[in-house]
């Protein structure tokens, strides 16, 4: 077997402990050894029965802690198993932390929350943005809270007359969570443009109603958007990532549904103001363009032009004329001399002065005396008429015999 240096172990452990069944733990342990560092760690360890380990939280992660942990403590830790590679140590990595109770809430919301949001719950492709200037806003808390008067305050003053449909719902309690529901299911029914579904501030105990399952389901699948607004600025429950928008507070949530009145009016007025001196530079462009066509001097002696172009047209027809009459002459000359050729050529010319085309019975142009025999018929074309004719006898030029 070969050895291996203690790094190299070390670093074996430190990659098994990578694996996804050593991350994002939840353990429940009594705290001990507990020290807060100056520099902000906090360093402890969490111990069962039997058991103990050690366990860091940095200080970027414990200034969020609800609660300062001391020993003693029964807490849950949220984190993830690694080595300190220095003294070869695994330990616990804590990212939140809470007391035992608490902590069982907490784990819940993130039990939950991590479900929801691996089913696609919580995807921002699925959310709707807001309308620009709704026309109702439906808000669904209970009636007699500060929220619902926050949030009629300032939807008043940002844009008067607005019209307001509140359905009431319980906010905290065992019977929250359906009362909710039903209030969103109401709300279904409405011609409300938007919702805003919250409460005002409280524990996390007080705001468990904003984190039930079903609720969140109802949020995601409501047909009208729905801003989300429960607690504080630091307060997050389920209900936030469902909808289709968070808000830190109910007045918030107001502010982000309208705009302002006094802000619309001066966009209005900026438009209206960049309207008309675009309609002004378009007028003055076309009264320019009106100006130059009116003292072109096409458009102030147009029959002139007129003329001149019925003049042209009347010299194109004169040539074309004349082309057409030399053409004709020309053309008549050269028939008159193809005509006087061919008739110079013509046979018939030649049998007017007294000659004969002297054929057999075969038509063909008998030329020479000998080309028949004695007795034999011939045809002989005159000038006018022919002559059936029967060889009685025949001389060859002597000329032509030597």
């Amino acid at each position: 077997m070969q050895p291996i240096t203690v790094s190299e172990l070390t670093k074996r452990i430190s990659l098994a402990l990578a694996d996804p069944a050593f991350q994002s733990l939840a353990v429940e342990g009594e705290i001990s050894n507990f020290v807060h560092h100056a520099s902000g760690h906090m360093y402890f360890s969490l111990k069962d029965s039997s058991c103990r380990i050690k366990a860091v939280m940095f200080r970027s992660r414990n200034s969020r802690l609800g609660f300062l942990p001391k020993n003693g403590d029964t807490v849950i830790a949220l984190g993830s198993v690694g080595v300190y590679e220095p003294n070869g140590e695994y330990q616990l990595y804590v990212d939140a932390m809470y007391p035992k109770g608490i902590g069982d809430l907490h784990l819940a919301f993130e039990q939950l929350k991590a479900k929801l949001e691996q089913e696609g719950l919580f995807d921002q492709a699925r959310k709707r943005p807001l309308p620009l200037l709704p026309r109702r806003v439906g808000v669904i808390t209970s009636p007699s809270g500060a929220a619902l008067r926050d949030v009629i305050r300032v939807l008043t003053r940002r844009y008067p007359g607005i019209n307001i449909l509140v359905f009431p719902a319980l906010v905290q309690g065992e019977g929250a969570p359906e009362s909710l529901r039903r209030a969103l299911a109401l709300a279904q029914t409405t011609d409300c443009d938007v919702l805003i579904i919250g409460r005002g501030g409280g524990s996390f105990e007080e705001l468990s109603a904003f984190n039930d399952e079903q609720l969140a389901r109802a949020i995601a699948r409501s047909a009208i958007p729905v801003v989300s607004a429960v607690g504080h600025e630091t307060d997050f429950t389920i209900a936030d990532f469902a909808a289709d928008l968070r808000a830190p507070t109910p007045s918030a949530a107001a502010e982000l549904v309208v705009p302002r009145q006094e802000d619309l009016q001066r966009t209005v007025s900026s438009l209206s103001t960049r309207l008309l001196r675009a309609l002004r530079r378009k007028v003055s462009s076309e009264r320019r363009f009106l100006t130059q066509l009116t003292s072109s001097s096409a458009l102030q002696r147009a029959d002139f032009r007129v003329n001149q172009l019925r003049q042209r047209l009347d010299d194109i027809f004169t040539s074309m004329t004349l082309h057409s009459t030399h053409r004709l002459a020309l053309c008549r000359s050269q028939l008159g001399s193809f005509a006087g050729r061919l008739e110079a050529l013509s046979p018939l010319k030649t049998l007017g002065r007294g000659y004969a085309i002297c054929c057999d019975e075969q038509g063909r142009v008998l030329r020479r005396a000998d080309e028949v025999a004695c007795g034999t018929a011939v045809n002989v074309t005159l000038h006018q008429g022919s002559l059936q004719c029967r060889v009685e006898g025949r001389a060859l030029d002597e000329r032509l015999e030597a």
